[in-house]
Order: C-alpha cells, then structure tokens, then sequence
C-alpha cells in the first residue's frame, strides 16, 4: 500500500463515470476529479492523464449492471483496479444525502483506509457459463409462475386434482378441462401455453449446459460435485458457477459465511441475542443447497439411479460423498430426535454439506487453475 500514490473511486453508471482522488497517508487530500463518460477511450484517456501525475495508483469501483468491463479494461493496462460489493460498503449512522459525488469520494477514501471488502471476479469464459446458469434460474421461475396461474385460476372455479400435481395423468387431466365460457377457456388455454413454453425454455437451457460443459475447464469439479448426495448435474453446474475458485475459501467456515449460512447474532454486554442465519449472498444458490439437503434425510445408500448418472470420480472423492451421506443423516436425525423442526435440521445439514462441497470442490480443482476453456 505505501507504494501507492493516489487512489481512485469510480461511480460508475450507463452513461456517465463520477471520479474522485485521495492523495496517499492518511492526511492526503480527498477530492472529486470530475465526470467522463462511460466509453472505452475515456476511461484509458482519463488513466493515462493520472499515471502521468501520479505514478501508481489503485482503482476502485461498486459492482453493477455495467458488469465487470471496466476491469479487465484496466487490468490490461496494467493497473490495479478493485471490485467492490455495495452491500459491504460502511455506511456512517445518520447518513441522510447521497450523490454521485459523494459516493466516489467515499470510494476513494475508504480503499486508501483498507475498509473495503473485494469481491472475486470471474473471466470471461466463467462470467459466460454464470450468465447461462442464471438464465435457467430465471426459465425456472417463470415455470413456477406460470403454474401457479393455473392452479389459481383452477382454484377460483373450484377445480382440484388429488393426484401428484404435473405428471403424466395430471397434464392429461388439465388438457381435458371444459369451462362454459369461450372467454374462460381461451384464458384457460393461454396460461396452459405459457407454461409450456416456460418448459420448453428451460430444457432448452439445460441442453445447453450439457453441451459446453465438456468445453468448461472447471467441468472436473462439477463432476466431481455430483457424487454427493442430492446434487445432481444443474446444482453442481449452478455451485461451482457461483461460488467460481473454492481456494480462495481457507476454510469451510468461510464459505458458509459467504452464503449466509451462519447464524446471526445482535448483542451488547450481557444481552445475548442470536438470530436465524445471516441469508447474505447467492439466494437462488443457497435455496439449492436447501433442495439437496432434503435428500440427506433418507437411508443413505449408493441406488441405481445415482450409479448409473454420476461421472466417473476418483475413489477419494466417493470416500467424501459416502461420508457425507452418513454424517449428515445421522445429524438430521439428530436434530429432530432433540425437537427441532424440521427448517431448522434443514438448514443445519444445508450448512454442513457446503463444507463437503468445499473440500471436495478444492479436491477436484488444483489450486491456482484457470476457469478459461
């Protein structure tokens, strides 16, 4: 740090970049540079203006929509530049104005303080199989939406199927309902075709995470994850997508933290207050992880289905997943032998298999190795 001499926050938006300096020590003088725009050559225009009068220096900006352009940009050019979360930010108590202006300022000097927590980011191949990982999060929603408007819509004229809802006998079931009403049927038959096609879209995607993944550098560990119980090919894809190089974790404890599988607490002296988990980080990632504890209630066992899916894995990684297996069980019993309900095991043995997931994730993944294809 002290070989650098000025500091730089960014406010970036779409069209516009805020800019504010912090001179180097302590006592260094903390002012805005001005505005450029969001372009390729201003940005490089406006850099090279500062190596020139101030030697080195480190860039800092909040992550966004704008993606992370910026920043290979700048790593290119040989500049340090930092991403930083918005949520971890310090806030001082009582904080009533906010403006571009003084959200880089901010940014400049709290990097030169050190207060600011970094994110990862991912390259571009990485960034690429993210982006199609959320898009079947996304498809998958709007499954759940355009089911529930069916089933709504059911509801309202008293229309309830007892069977298992979706399969084979209840989609036969619906396509054979009748209203009396041409009105009532086309809306009827409208929200049937969007759900279809919510369904075509999201087997498209799922298609498509099985065609690249071979060409994926971290397709080793995705493989390796689905030798745990519960996971299968899109949450192990969905886990390593999010969570990207499981070495910048030291340990399973911070990991946990990253996902907001800890619990929280809010004391002072002797008050002790603990709270439910702090459910920061990925929420689409962390209701996964919900979805493969539950298999971890059952006996465990390796069944056909399972060998006859799961890639080929080293003996060392089925030592883990077995283990696993029987290590979370017994503490599911556990729990709720001791009374506790059942979201409650669930969330303690989701908490427990992202530390297999970590070590296995580490196993699988040199340290080091590049997620670029």
């Amino acid at each position: 740090m002290d070989s650098i001499s000025a500091y730089i926050g960014l406010d970036v938006h779409k069209e516009r970049i805020s800019v504010a300096i912090a001179g180097s020590g302590r006592d260094g003088e903390v002012r805005l540079w001005g505005t450029i725009p969001n372009t390729a050559d201003a940005i490089a225009k406006l850099m090279r203006k500062l190596i020139e009068r101030h030697g080195t220096i480190e860039v800092v900006y909040e992550a966004g929509p704008c993606g992370y352009a910026i920043y290979r940009r700048l790593s290119a050019m040989k500049i340090i530049c930092r991403v930083v979360a918005p949520s971890r930010i310090p806030k001082r108590a009582g904080e009533r104005m906010k403006n571009d202006t003084r959200d880089a300022i901010t940014l400049a000097r709290l990097l030169r303080a050190g207060e600011l927590s970094f994110i990862w980011v991912p390259d571009e191949v990485h960034e690429a199989m993210r982006d199609l990982v959320r898009a079947r999060q996304a498809a998958s929603h709007d499954v759940c939406k355009a089911r529930q408007r069916i089933q709504s819509f059911l509801l309202k004229y008293e229309r309830r199927y007892q069977g298992k809802p979706w399969g084979t006998r209840h989609r036969t079931w619906l396509a054979n309902q009748s209203f009396e009403h041409a009105a009532q049927q086309i809306a009827f038959q409208t929200y049937l075709n969007a759900q279809e096609r919510a369904e075509a879209r999201r087997t498209s995607i799922d298609e498509q995470l099985r065609q690249l993944l071979p060409h994926w550098a971290l397709a080793p560990v995705v493989d390796a994850l689905q030798a745990l119980k519960g996971i299968g090919l899109v949450i192990a894809i969905s886990i390593v997508a999010e969570i990207g190089d499981f070495h910048r974790f030291a340990n399973p404890r911070q990991l946990m933290a990253f996902l907001g599988l800890v619990p929280g607490e809010h004391s002072s002296g002797n008050s002790i207050r603990p709270r439910g988990i702090t459910k920061v980080g990925n929420t689409a990632l962390r209701a996964l992880l919900f979805e493969a504890a539950w298999c971890c209630r059952t006996t465990p066992k390796v069944g056909a289905w399972k060998l006859a899916r799961r890639p080929e894995v080293s003996s060392a990684i089925k030592d883990v997943a077995w283990k696993a297996q029987v290590r979370l069980h017994k503490r599911d019993r556990g729990l709720l032998a001791r009374g506790k309900r059942s979201q409650v095991a669930i969330t303690a043995v989701a908490r427990e298999l992202l530390g297999f997931v970590w070590a296995i994730g580490r196993m699988a993944c040199p340290a080091g190795q590049s997620a670029t294809a």
